[in-house]
């Protein structure tokens, strides 16, 4: 008990990513470290660094991360305030978008494109492998087998140890699979969208860590006045906490990743990994979203 205290994420249980990289379930996304419309630097880059090194004092042990987050200012944060890294620390990161401004997205699934994301990513994160490399989209200009592909040859030059997928529906993933092992799947997923629930259950079934962004649904979830608050309530808890307790509930290869650039929101979110929820509450509050 005394080691969940220290460790509060350690109270979300462990997932093996692949067959060799243990982490706590309840990781952090560093999405949120950058500046508006996930473009330039952070309003406070000390802030942000103290956010980085706070997730490490507790317990958490996964960071995800992209290319694309300022674009390459949350890499360049995440070395500068863990470099050198503690050998249990998984870091994620992506490639395959492109921005050109502020709140702008545009896929590059091109080979070419994404080779130079990795060896860029390599060089801001100061790795000479990175353990679990994503694919952030499809882009429905490129064969998505080709994207893919450009990841494997990329593995077995030994610069990546993991591929994970984002984004993606079962067939692609089936697709992938085909060609590679797959041992992440990152798509959007919280108590208010439920879209890639069949996603969560295959990822389940076959062992697959299944990454929810956006699991906090800010904004949907302060406009519940039901069960979510009530039971909240009862749990001294903010309905934030309530929805990733229900998360970590809702699938044992579930590994939510909530963001933020507060270290007070950063403990916050991770006291959620200490609740925990009776099999009414869950259902109750499954029920009410669905």
């Amino acid at each position: 008990m005394q080691q969940t205290n220290h460790l509060p994420a350690s109270a979300s249980g462990s997932f093996v990513i692949g067959d060799d990289l243990r982490v706590y379930r309840l990781g952090f996304g560093a999405m949120r470290l950058t500046g508006k419309g996930i473009w330039g630097p952070p309003p406070d880059k000390q802030e942000a660094l103290a956010v980085l090194r706070r997730a490490l004092e507790l317990g958490i042990n996964l960071i995800d991360t992209a290319d694309s987050y300022g674009p390459e200012v949350s890499e360049l944060l995440i070395a500068e305030a863990l470099y050198p890294y503690p050998g249990h620390l998984v870091i994620a990161t992506k490639g395959g978008y492109v921005r050109t401004g502020p709140d702008q997205w545009q896929p590059n699934g091109r080979p070419e494109h994404l080779r130079a994301a990795l060896e860029g990513s390599l060089k801001r994160l100061r790795l000479q492998r990175i353990d679990l490399y994503q694919f952030h989209t499809p882009d429905p200009m490129v064969p998505f087998e080709d994207s893919v592909g450009a990841l494997v040859q990329l593995k077995n030059e030994g610069k990546i140890r993991h591929i994970g997928l984002s984004n993606v529906n079962p067939q692609q993933l089936e697709q992938a699979r085909k060609l590679t092992p797959i041992v992440t799947v990152q798509n959007r997923y919280n108590l208010t969208d439920r879209a890639s629930e069949d996603m969560v259950d295959i990822c389940l079934r076959e062992n697959i860590g299944f990454i929810p962004w956006y699991p906090l649904a800010t904004g949907d979830l302060s406009r519940d006045q039901g069960h979510l608050a009530q039971i909240a309530a009862r749990h001294n808890a903010t309905p934030g906490q309530i929805a990733l307790t229900w998360l970590l509930r809702r699938s044992c290869s579930m590994l939510p990743i909530p963001g933020t650039s507060s270290v007070k929101h950063l403990e916050e979110n991770t006291r959620a990994a200490e609740i925990q929820l009776t099999d009414e509450e869950f259902q109750a509050i499954s029920q009410a979203f669905h």
